[in-house]
């Protein structure tokens, strides 16, 4: 084990957000140019464009839970992740080369269809993330004890990998997407393949309230980490906050590709109401008073019910945010409406790369991760609404781009130490995968009924009223979800070990 791991050094904690930082980047660099490409290269339509990014939410759906807990539950190359990391990775990196030679590849196959090519590729690019996004993410935990080193664990690697988002948007528009691509592939594959051989990974991972003595116990038996497969009914019954998104997901998924449609807006309401009803259900269930597990499992479904509407806000500003700048500002050619893109959200990612380590950890330390995370939730829905009433030239966009960037600093880090608080530590994979869900679901809303109100709408500052409001349900949401209690302070590996110490 290297000394900076033992001594939780910030080099450490640098070195650990690496992993993640290739994913991230390869996720900032499919923002950056797969709009644009499918738009001004290969011209197609806003419901087109959404069906290409609806790949990445389906792809989410199967990747990061079974992954989730399939590494929970393995031992292989001297680590429960790192496989999973380092194949997410290569395969990320060349679907990333595959972007820009969409055109190219359909010539050599001899089909004319780009919309389906495209589909296929930004379906493999995006289930090679989350392939390894899921361990990514996990591993932070692995590795980390909880409280205030987690909450270190997770700011720091948005830190790291906000920097480099950064850095890839500048890219982006100083010196073209192309450019950004290649550059990306390589960095993604590098920070892959490298970081997870020098990070070490504990053998054991606690269940429920287990203190130092019982870990140490069971490093004596036979089997350190005793073997979790969920069942299907388990994950559904874990994840009721999101069924009224699940249904929607499905029937939009199926509407699309196959014409079949429900006349008036029936399902969308129905799916809607549910949504609604559960959330609330989920919000308003009491932990007090129940085991550690039903407690445990009853504030998963809270942070379920709090983070899913952010993500509708965030994923179709995302998506559609080019449709807004090409109507605000219409004297913009195809290559400056891209340009002033990348610098929106060169100025989003700065400050959400700045802020996590050096101000909202230290608030969070201070006032609690839940207050901390709602604040810069409800910050964020202002800035949106900024945007749809002021954004009219790119400088104030820019500018207005800063204060929701304070919200998108903490989507990205607080609620993963958060959730990671309310799990089992020996199921952190399977938790983190249904932790996903409460992005992919909501994110098939941005692809399909987002999408369809923005190309339906003239007016497109309606996508910002759009994420406003979504973004503040669930400022208000996380208010009512509990703080969570630190259950360990020693260092996971270290306490493999007794007669080790962290100096």
């Amino acid at each position: 084990m290297l000394e900076i791991q033992k001594r939780l050094s910030n080099s450490f904690y640098a070195l650990l957000a690496l992993p993640a930082t290739a994913m991230g980047l390869g996720l900032s660099i499919q923002i950056a140019a797969l709009s644009w490409l499918l738009t001004y290269e290969y011209n197609l339509s806003i419901s087109d464009i959404g069906l290409v990014w609806a790949t990445g939410p389906i792809a989410g759906i199967l990747g990061q839970v079974i992954i989730g807990i399939i590494s929970d539950n393995v031992w292989v190359m001297n680590g429960r992740r790192r496989v999973f990391i380092l194949i997410g990775g290569v395969l990320a990196s060349l679907m990333l080369l595959a972007l820009p030679n969409i055109g190219i590849i359909q010539a050599g196959l001899g089909i004319e269809a780009i919309l389906g090519i495209a589909i296929v590729i930004s379906m493999v690019l995006d289930l090679s993330i989350n392939v390894s996004f899921n361990p990514t993410r996990s591993i932070i935990a692995d590795v980390t004890p909880e409280g205030r080193a987690r909450t270190k664990g997770y700011t720091w690697m948005q830190f790291v990998s906000g920097s480099f988002g950064v850095m890839s948007y500048f890219i982006g528009a100083t010196l073209g997407n192309i450019t950004l691509i290649y550059i990306g592939a390589v960095v993604v594959l590098l920070f892959s393949i490298i970081p997870p051989f020098f990070i070490k990974e504990p053998r054991y991972l606690g269940r429920y309230g287990e203190d130092e003595d019982e870990i140490t116990r069971g490093m004596e038996g036979q089997e350190p980490t005793p073997k979790h497969y969920a069942s299907l009914p388990e994950v559904f019954m874990n994840i009721r906050p999101l069924w009224g998104f699940l249904l929607y997901g499905i029937y939009a998924i199926v509407k699309r590709l196959s014409g079949f449609e429900v006349p008036g807006y029936y399902v969308e309401m129905i799916s809607l109401g549910l949504s609604i009803i559960l959330i609330i259900h989920a919000l308003m269930q009491k932990e007090a008073g129940k085991s550690a597990e039903e407690a445990g499992k009853i504030g998963f479904q809270k942070v379920l019910a709090a983070h899913s509407f952010s993500w509708i806000g965030v994923q179709s500003m995302f998506i559609y945010f080019f449709a807004f700048v090409e109507f605000q500002i219409p004297d913009l050619s195809n290559v400056e409406i891209g340009t002033v893109v990348n610098w929106s959200f060169f100025t989003l990612n700065l400050v959400a790369a700045i802020i996590p380590v050096f101000i909202l950890e230290p608030l969070a330390n201070k006032y609690g991760r839940i207050r901390t995370h709602a604040g810069a939730l409800f910050i964020m829905a202002a800035g949106y609404a900024f945007i749809a009433f002021f954004g009219l030239t790119p400088w104030t966009i820019y500018i207005l781009m800063m204060i929701v960037g304070i919200g998108w600093a903490s989507i990205i880090s607080l609620p993963f130490a958060i959730m990671s608080q309310k799990v089992a530590q020996n199921q952190m994979g399977l938790y983190m995968g249904l932790f996903n869900l409460s992005v992919v679901l909501p994110q098939l809303v941005s692809s399909f009924a987002v999408g369809e109100v923005v190309e339906a709408i003239p007016d497109k500052s309606i996508l910002l009223i759009i994420c406003a409001v979504t973004v503040g349900a669930s400022a208000l949401a996380w208010s009512f979800v509990r703080e969570p209690e630190d259950r360990m302070t020693e260092n996971p590996v270290l306490a493999e070990d007794p007669g080790k110490d962290a100096n």
